[in-house]
């Protein structure tokens, strides 16, 4: 098992760990059926897709709405339908694991929508599950624990460029941050004090998976842990293009280029990423956002 950073009354285990992990599920099942249903072709999953859409405008926070085999409480209906879109039918998290019981390192995993892909993909995979924001925590704990996940790490604390105590500009819904990326005009709670841990003392082994959404914090963090991002096989960083934060793309790029990686960049699509689609403009108001894939070279 690798060590992982826990500070007092920060860190949440959920499942036994002493317990041999359950069989993987088929890899083929999940590629023939990475949705709900089989069978579906494009069409018939945008009208899906828009009908979902159409009913979590309505569907209050709080609510518990399902999820494939699971049961989710959720903290707003637009933001779970955009989860949803993206983790489970664009699959932009998914990896090929080299074991059936990869370890996960998941930096923001919000009400945990990420948690319960990785669990779906590969039951056995131990995840460590980093979500910094009070509001949002207690609804990732319940996700894992109403699902009966098993080996998942479950920390309210956020991974930053440093550890110890550092102010959270909190929107309770999906885009909190730290206070020093709180930079564009968002509507944001007052600033709350939360725990944080850096990169390296999180990955200090083997990872088969790194994921990444941090807010704005990514090339900070990237550059601070580059030493320990030999440790990552894959992972999935996204970049936030946001009014007053440093252009930082170049020097993530630069980074996974010296520790070895092959990358792609890709856009999510026209409704997760509008400030992406042509015609294309840049202005100081500009945001979008970018998913960064990385593997280790062969």
């Amino acid at each position: 098992m690798q060590r992982c950073l826990t500070d007092s009354g920060t860190g949440h285990a959920t499942g036994t760990q002493s317990e041999a992990p359950p069989a993987v599920r088929p890899f083929a099942d999940i590629e023939a059926a990475p949705a709900p249903r089989r069978g579906w072709n494009a069409a018939g999953w945008a009208l899906r897709l828009s009908r979902l859409k159409a009913r979590m405008a309505g569907t209050p926070a709080g609510a518990v709405v399902p999820c494939l085999d699971f049961r989710v409480r959720i903290n707003d209906g637009p933001n779970f339908y955009i989860l949803f879109k993206d983790i489970f039918v664009q699959r932009i998290y998914h990896f090929e694991a080299a074991r059936p019981d990869p370890l996960v390192v998941d930096c923001g995993s919000n009400i945990g929508m990420s948690v319960l892909y990785f669990k779906h993909v590969y039951p056995a995979a131990r995840v460590i599950a980093f979500e910094p924001d009070p509001a949002i925590f207690p609804l990732l704990r319940e996700n894992v624990e109403r699902n009966g996940l098993e080996r998942v790490e479950l920390h309210q604390a956020a991974v930053a460029a440093a550890s110890g105590a550092l102010g959270l500009a909190s929107d309770g819904v999906c885009a909190s941050c730290l206070e020093p990326y709180a930079t564009d005009a968002a509507p944001r709670q007052p600033s709350v004090t939360v725990p944080a841990v850096r990169l390296g003392d999180v990955l200090t082994g083997p990872v088969d998976f790194l994921k990444m959404n941090i807010e704005g914090a990514e090339w900070d963090v990237i550059a601070d842990g580059e030493p320990c991002l030999r440790h990552v096989r894959e992972m999935v960083i996204e970049y936030h293009h946001l009014p007053g934060l440093p252009r930082t793309l170049h020097r993530i790029l630069q980074v996974l280029d010296r520790c070895g990686f092959e990358y792609l960049i890709n856009d999510f699509d026209g409704q997760t990423n509008p400030g992406a689609c042509p015609p294309f403009r840049l202005t100081p108001a500009t945001r979008y956002f970018l998913l960064i894939y990385a593997r280790r070279r062969e």
